[in-house]
């Protein structure tokens, strides 16, 4: 079987590795499951891939209610260890009037500590694609793992995600020059086109300038409401977005791109695999919470509703 990213192997047949932080996302009235690589495993898993999560958690309630909630998620837990050292994490999430939302990230964290242990270099260069993202690089000892596990990967992606002040320039410039594929949102891909030097303004010309610079064959940009564009060598794929209401845009972009690659690895046709991205970002964004549970037939639905 071919597709854009694994050649002869069916979806069911391709395992991912996603990498970062497990968390809390705290509303005013609830919390749910969190953080950008989890809601990517979840997605990928919801759509039939094989996913695993590494990562940490603290041996406290919140971090055994995580793992159970997962679990009934039909995802596995083994890379997700109990750090009896330090606490599960948790966002404090608040939403402006149009659902947009920002985040107050508790520092140290379990997912901050995640070990370097023979188990997670196994998996990783067992798998087909490991997906990591810009966030877990704001400590050291994740860090460290996070560039061991990169040395040793198949196909990399790296999902920035800017949550100031959790990042530097130079780390982002690092991971942006080794991955294979980069998903940014368009306010992330301006900010670092133009401390790299960028003089243009147009979000083409940005897109170029940074695969240029980083000579990563596959570049995606999410534009919120208004779509996507889809880089895959020297040819653009669009999707202008659909038109929703917006309950809270958590999860999103995470949603986007776990959609995106299960189309990417399923498909040779890259305006359907961005339109198929685009259609699961608006519904996510059109429910509450990161990971609500969306089946092929409804995303179908969505997508060609006559």
């Amino acid at each position: 079987m071919n597709s854009l990213f694994i050649n002869h192997k069916a979806p069911s047949e391709i395992s991912i590795s996603c990498f970062g932080e497990v968390l809390w996302d705290c509303f005013a009235n609830d919390k749910r499951l969190g953080g950008a690589p989890l809601n990517v495993c979840l997605r990928l898993n919801s759509l039939g891939i094989n996913a695993k999560m590494l990562s940490a958690i603290g041996d406290d309630t919140l971090g055994h209610e995580l793992l159970d909630i997962i679990k009934s998620r039909n995802m596995n837990t083994d890379f997700i260890a109990i750090n009896s050292d330090k606490k599960t994490s948790t966002v404090e999430v608040t939403l402006d009037d149009n659902g947009s939302a920002s985040y107050e990230i508790v520092a140290d964290t379990a997912w901050d500590n995640i070990a370097l242990i023979p188990a997670l270099v196994a998996q990783v260069k067992s798998t087909d694609i490991f997906v990591f993202g810009s966030l877990v690089a704001r400590s050291p000892v994740s860090l460290n793992t996070l560039k061991q596990l990169i040395d040793v990967a198949q196909f990399k992606v790296f999902d920035v995600n800017l949550r100031k002040p959790h990042y530097q320039l130079e780390t982002l410039i690092q991971f942006m020059e080794t991955a294979d594929f980069i998903k940014l949102n368009d306010d992330e891909l301006y900010e670092i086109a133009h401390a790299m030097g960028s003089k243009f303004n147009s979000l083409e010309q940005n897109i170029e300038f940074i695969a240029e610079k980083t000579n990563s064959p596959y570049i995606c940009v999410t534009k919120g409401s208004h779509g996507a564009l889809l880089k895959i060598n020297d040819k653009n794929y669009y999707n202008s977005g659909f038109l929703i209401n917006v309950v809270d845009t958590v999860g999103a972009g995470d949603a986007f791109l776990g959609s995106l690659i299960y189309q990417l690895c399923n498909t040779t046709n890259a305006q359907y695999a961005v339109n198929f991205a685009c259609a699961v970002g608006a519904m996510v964004a059109s429910n509450h919470g990161a990971t609500p549970e969306l089946s092929l037939a409804d995303i179908e639905q969505f997508m060609n509703p006559a």
